[in-house]
């Protein structure tokens, strides 16, 4: 094989032969390529299962071809998307709300994590049929999901980072794509799931106003980062790689999903009076000005609890109650994205127009490792 260009990427390396051989097979690869779509019915509180029918005419309107598989349970979405690669599958699409984008995105990076055994790993893109949909916002997904799959339709992929978390109720590690919150927006979002009465960002407004009642006691917590060390009695913390939180908060208005970098907005101990000024703040991604609020940038952190515990939530999902110990790290460009309005990435990274599947990187002298 004769190497004539390298393009590498963290999550792989793509390259330009003078093969014929390789050339027809990348032609057969591109026109064999296949697309699973990962349906919620229950997302949007059941909407979506009614929309299903919509959502496939319009996947085959634009060309798209596609098999759909409904999820039946809770962690169903990660096992199809744990083993789509294996099936031949080049995307992987999660068609429901930020929990579904969650497990997909989980099932995806499982198999980056183990892709020594030679696992190819497809890209990734997201329908927007959920309630929040912050995760979609947060990598440039259209909000409307047929403008989404328009979007879709350009094959245009891009790199985006991940987030991983270690401890609670996870010592293994879980993955997330928009971010994590500690204190008082994780007793929001448990709150707001018990209001399956309450329509869209309505449930998160609705949570916090019960939450207000409750008020709990803020723990005191030391986070370590950049290798500074930062103690206070702190009632939210929230770090995060998309910009958005329960539809309306804004925890970091200038996050960027392919930086290599989470965004961390930390509030201190505040009185019911100040905690609702900084959600007045958060819908409008002004808390920055907030005396008792600290921003910070890093690839790494460790929360640890010094007295009280951490009640925390990785992408709506409870990763525990009462917790002592996290560390958060960023998976820098862990998965291709497709689908998204950033075309260009935003720190300058190329993006691949109908790209394969990421591959093996290869050793300087072009053979594969």
């Amino acid at each position: 094989m004769v190497l004539i260009e390298e393009k590498k990427y963290k999550t792989g390396s793509f390259f330009l032969v003078k093969t014929e051989e390789l050339a027809y097979m990348r032609v057969m690869k591109e026109k064999n390529s296949r697309t699973l779509v990962i349906y919620n019915p229950t997302a949007g509180k059941g909407r979506a299962a009614s929309q299903q029918q919509d959502v496939e005419n319009k996947l085959h309107s634009v060309g798209l071809s596609f098999l759909l598989q409904r999820t039946e349970a809770p962690g169903h979405a990660f096992q199809l998307a744990k083993k789509a690669g294996d099936e031949g599958f080049s995307l992987v699409v999660a068609a429901g709300g930020d929990g579904t984008a969650n497990e997909v995105l989980n099932g995806l990076l499982q198999v980056r994590e183990a892709e020594a055994n030679g696992s190819m790993i497809p890209h990734f893109a997201v329908l927007p049929l959920g309630r929040g949909n912050d995760f979609s916002h947060g990598v440039g997904v259209p909000g409307d999901w047929g403008e989404a799959i328009d979007l879709l339709a350009t094959g245009v992929s891009r790199p985006m980072d991940a987030g991983k978390i270690t401890g609670g109720d996870y010592p293994q590690g879980k993955y997330f794509g928009n971010g994590i919150g500690i204190g008082f927006d994780t007793r929001v979002g448990l709150e707001a799931s018990k209001m399956t009465w309450a329509k869209g960002s309505f449930a998160y407004v609705f949570g916090a106003l019960k939450t207000f009642a409750l008020y709990p006691p803020a723990p005191d917590v030391s986070i370590h980062y950049n290798g500074q060390k930062l103690d206070l009695t702190s009632h939210q913390i929230s770090i995060m790689n998309g910009t958005r939180m329960g539809g309306v908060f804004f925890m970091a208005p200038d996050a960027k999903t392919d930086d290599g970098l989470l965004d961390m907005c930390v509030a201190g101990n505040l009185n019911r009076r100040a905690m609702v000024d900084l959600m007045v703040r958060y819908t409008k991604g002004t808390q920055a000005d907030h005396p008792q609020v600290q921003v910070h940038r890093a690839p790494h952190y460790t929360i640890q609890a010094r007295s009280g515990s951490l009640v925390c939530h990785a992408d709506g999902e409870t990763i525990c109650l009462d917790g002592k110990e996290l560390q958060v790290e960023c998976l820098p460009q862990a998965l291709m994205l497709r689908g998204s309005r950033h075309a260009v990435s935003t720190t300058g990274n190329p993006v691949t127009p109908g790209a394969e599947f990421p591959q093996e990187p290869l050793e300087q002298d072009g053979k594969a490792q």
